[in-house]
């Protein structure tokens, strides 16, 4: 109810409404989240609702938070079934958005400050690590580091020239194959066009790269008809920086009709009106530029004075006579309506809730509670005794998994619908030597029903998996009818919850060679 007028706004060009509608769903799904006990990406529609949302700060100029927002996104916890960068969740959203905002906004300092950080981590899907890789590229050329934009352009085009000679390789396979098995002319060469289409669309995505990456290398050294040369083959390039180009090439003429339709097709929209104050002060068009800029004036109540897209325009903005701060307030629309404040609805961030504290004992009587692991992470997992067998599965994935924990530092602990004496079948069953973490009983169900495993409805037992940091929140969990059993990817998110989000600025990996037909899947 609340997400949905957010795409009408949307549609009406009413961008600041939409944020404000977009903003409310997301603090009511954070409201529910953090009652509830659920994972965000557990919510229809949360993750859509969020990159939609930050679609719309750019729209109205909010950088830093459109960038934040992206951040938090990949900030939240994973899960293989509701969240992976693989999947259309938050993971894979807030990198898009991050990506599209980091560029929309021409935030070259900050891919360099983030490239090796979480946020635009290498992923080992080809297309991604290659966007990165552009991306990186381009902020080196975009800041004036030119050799290290073109030691990318070599590591691309290098890789190129790998992917040909494989592509040569396996249609040569095929033909000859084609001629051991005594087919026509024809089917031989069909053959070799087949092996090699199977390559077609990846050297296509390195062929972008490179020419977005040799543009930006003409550019710098402003051989600006070289660089347009390359820039106008580069399928969906901004259209305010093509203008901007097109008139540096001496083409004002077109760079003027370029912003003209850039600006028509995106109404109510900063940034390319923005890139046409710009392109029309460059081009001599000083009237031109004057009444974009109050356009840009009239919706510019949230613009982000401090993102590059928009302070370049202080020296056209000084000389026209505005003030340094040439934001205007926003006219708040007659058909506003009474809206609660933002704030009663829900916060604006999700964040882990408390775990439960909790006090049990092991098969030999020996107490174990939440508190003796406070200061370090732990894993809890609540299991439905030693007569489930599926318990019994996900007992035998952890186990093993232990002393990897535990290098992590982090520990493990199981909390059981047995009583203590039934604690020792468990015990029992384990065929490896001594159970490698502490297994202890909860019949009473207490613990099961304050963690939420526990369904009401049906009065029966839920299986858990908890991830509880050192400061006793509960970053990650599973909740189900079946046990959580993938112990590595849990570990590999837990490590990625608890690290810090650094932000610092190191030697960049950049190269991503391309992977190999096996594990391409050609």
């Amino acid at each position: 109810m609340w997400h949905m007028p957010g795409h009408t706004y949307s549609r009406l060009k009413r961008y600041h409404d939409a944020v404000w509608q977009q903003e409310a769903s997301a603090r009511v799904d954070h409201a529910h989240m953090m009652r509830d006990r659920v994972l965000p990406d557990q919510i229809h529609n949360f993750a859509h609702n969020n990159e939609w949302l930050i679609r719309n700060l750019i729209h109205i100029g909010r950088a830093q938070d459109a960038i934040d927002l992206a951040k938090n996104m990949i900030d939240l916890p994973r899960h293989p079934k509701y969240n992976t960068l693989k999947k259309r969740g938050s993971a894979n959203y807030g990198r898009m958005r991050l990506i599209g905002s980091l560029q929309s906004f021409q935030m070259w300092d900050e891919v360099l400050n983030i490239a090796n950080t979480r946020y635009l981590e290498t992923t080992g899907e080809e297309k991604d690590d290659l966007e990165r890789q552009t991306l990186i590229g381009v902020a080196k050329f975009q800041t004036g580091d030119v050799m290290g934009g073109c030691d990318v352009l070599t590591e691309m085009m290098q890789s190129h020239q790998k992917l040909e000679q494989e592509q040569k390789a396996k249609g040569d396979e095929a033909a000859q194959k084609a001629r051991e098995d005594k087919k026509d002319d024809k089917a031989i060469d069909k053959a070799r066009k087949d092996a090699e289409r199977t390559f077609d669309s990846r050297l296509r995505n390195l062929s972008k790269g490179i020419r977005e990456l040799k543009g930006q290398l003409h550019l710098a050294f402003r051989a600006y008809e070289d660089a347009l040369a390359e820039f106008e083959k580069v399928t969906g390039f901004d259209k305010g920086e093509l203008a901007r180009i097109q008139v540096l090439a001496g083409q004002t003429k077109k760079g003027l009709e370029t912003i003209k339709k850039h600006v028509e097709k995106s109404e109510k929209e900063t940034i390319p009106l923005a890139q046409s104050v710009a392109v029309n002060w460059l081009a001599g068009e000083k009237e031109k530029a004057k009444e974009s800029f109050e356009s840009l004036r009239e919706i510019s109540s949230a613009v982000d004075l401090q993102a590059p897209i928009f302070a370049q325009l202080a020296p056209i903005a000084k000389e026209l006579g505005f003030e340094n701060d040439w934001k205007l307030p926003r006219e708040i629309p007659e058909d506003f309506g009474e809206r609660p404040t933002l704030d009663s609805l829900g916060p604006f961030r999700w964040s882990p809730s408390p775990a439960k504290p909790w006090s049990l004992a092991d098969h030999l009587g020996k107490e174990f509670s939440l508190n003796d692991y406070a200061g370090k992470p732990v894993i809890v997992i609540f299991y439905l005794g030693y007569g489930c067998l599926h318990c019994a599965e996900q007992l035998q994935a952890f186990a093993p998994m232990t002393e990897k924990f535990n290098e992590a530092g982090i520990d493990v602990v199981a909390i059981s619908t047995d009583n203590k004496e039934d604690l020792k079948i468990s015990h029992e069953n384990y065929q490896e030597g001594k159970f490698p973490f502490p297994l202890v009983a909860n019949p009473e169900l207490d613990v099961f029903k304050a963690y939420r495993c526990y369904d009401d409805f049906e009065n029966q037992t839920l299986h858990g998996t908890f991830l509880i940091n050192p400061e006793g929140l509960v970053l990650w969990q599973d909740i189900s009818y079946e046990p959580f059993m993938e112990a590595e990817f849990l570990l590999k998110e837990a490590k990625r919850l608890l690290a810090p989000a650094t932000t610092k600025r190191e030697t960049l990996q950049t190269n991503v060679a391309p992977p190999s037909d096996a594990d391409a899947g050609e």
